[in-house]
């Protein structure tokens, strides 16, 4: 198996100056890499004054990441292309591919938070999902293409490039019919520079739930990124991702390939002290986030929840802890990712431990006991991770 840190990064309060947020996200990066972790990724969230999301630019985090680390790949989870110019994301992505020397995933989103969508794109307005979501499918024929070809023009319904009717003539620019109107001077394509070093493009991911962006991601030749669900309810994804990847294919996908799964982890000498220690955090951030999500991701099928007053009266500890929680010692973690390898053939397995208001030393202890006493279980491994 693969192993990944996904660093979500928190200030809850916004009690830390941001520069010791930094620093401690440094750590975490180097502390993963020394102990042979394969990947790290970062997320992006604006806005966020409460403190449970603050990096609003997982790319500038990769850049920094990146030269403090040498093996460790690198990526975004995700990339929000929606709000994001498109031309501006595949030049930023491109130069950072280099910049790393190769070492670049691309994972890519539509959004959850419309104060976010609305106020960076009101095309990617998520009150109108089937607008939101042509305007994903377009960004991302866009930046393949723009990754893959030396010239590149589109013409869609929310961008299209190069502008219409705009001329360039100038001496030292040769002239080309690759890219112009001989004639009219009028410019037809546009060079995005520089290309990726991995071509045709870095590993792409999609962050996906329902069946609808789970059987899109496999059909665009793009791995699905999975985070809540129990592991019964996460068998009929991966089997849909499978079938949708073995079709576009043609031929048998494994089981669990082009799949990565984020699970909440918290690593302790005993039970009790991982619930005490990491236990809050979670559901602090898990009060936020279910606030739009609800608790239907944390069921298995068929399962019915009691009604309550609130949407959100259920969601305690004791509640997700068998559901989707890896808190715990190092033999209850490790039969828990045993579990996920067996049942669904999982590959790529990324981790989080840096919830809101955990305090940084108790989570450098939670990766440090991970690595000593887990990580060696289960490596070296050899599976291929790009899709």
């Amino acid at each position: 198996m693969r192993f990944g840190y996904f660093s979500n990064t928190a200030n809850l309060g916004l009690k830390k100056p941001f520069t010791q947020i930094l620093d401690e996200t440094r750590k975490i990066a180097t502390c993963v890499e020394d102990a042979g972790w394969e990947s790290i990724w970062f997320t992006e969230h604006h806005f966020g004054h409460e403190g449970y999301e603050v990096c609003p630019n997982p790319i500038m985090m990769s850049a920094d990441i990146a030269a403090r680390t040498t093996t460790l790949r690198i990526g975004q989870a995700a990339n929000i292309v929606t709000y994001w110019n498109p031309v501006r994301l595949a030049e930023d992505i491109a130069m950072l591919d280099h910049m790393s020397n190769g070492r670049i995933e691309v994972g890519v989103g539509r959004g959850i938070y419309g104060r976010e969508a609305i106020h960076l794109n009101k095309d990617a307005d998520l009150n109108d999902q089937a607008q939101n979501f042509r305007l994903f499918e377009q960004t991302m024929a866009f930046l393949k293409k723009s990754w893959s070809q030396e010239f590149v023009d589109h013409d869609g319904e929310f961008f299209t490039y190069p502008e219409p009717g705009f001329t360039w003539n100038h001496a030292e620019s040769p002239k080309s019919a690759i890219f112009m109107n001989m004639e009219t001077n009028e410019l037809e394509k546009l060079a995005i520079v520089p290309r990726p070093l991995q071509q045709p493009h870095p590993p792409l991911w999609q962050v996906v739930d329902g069946p609808g962006s789970i059987q899109w991601a496999a059909e665009n030749g793009l791995g699905a990124m999975m985070w809540i669900p129990t592991v019964e309810s996460l068998k009929w994804r991966f089997e849909m991702y499978r079938e949708k990847a073995s079709e576009a294919q043609g031929k048998d996908v494994p089981l669990g390939e082009g799949v990565a799964l984020v699970r909440d982890m918290f690593c302790a000498e005993t039970m009790e002290d991982a619930k005490i220690d990491g236990g809050e955090g979670i559901l602090s951030y898990l009060r936020w986030v279910c606030h739009f999500r609800g608790l239907g991701n944390h069921m298995d099928p068929g399962e019915e929840l009691p009604e309550t007053p609130g949407k959100l009266d259920l969601l305690s500890y004791d509640w997700l802890h068998p559901r989707n929680l890896l808190f715990g010692t190092p033999d209850y973690i490790a039969e828990r990712i045993e579990e996920l390898r067996d049942e669904l053939g999982l590959e790529t397995l990324l981790l989080w431990s840096n919830f809101p208001g955990v305090p940084h030393d108790k989570v450098m202890r939670s990766i440090q006991l991970f690595n000593e006493e887990v990580l060696p279980r289960f490596q070296p491994g050899t599976v291929k991770l790009a899709v």
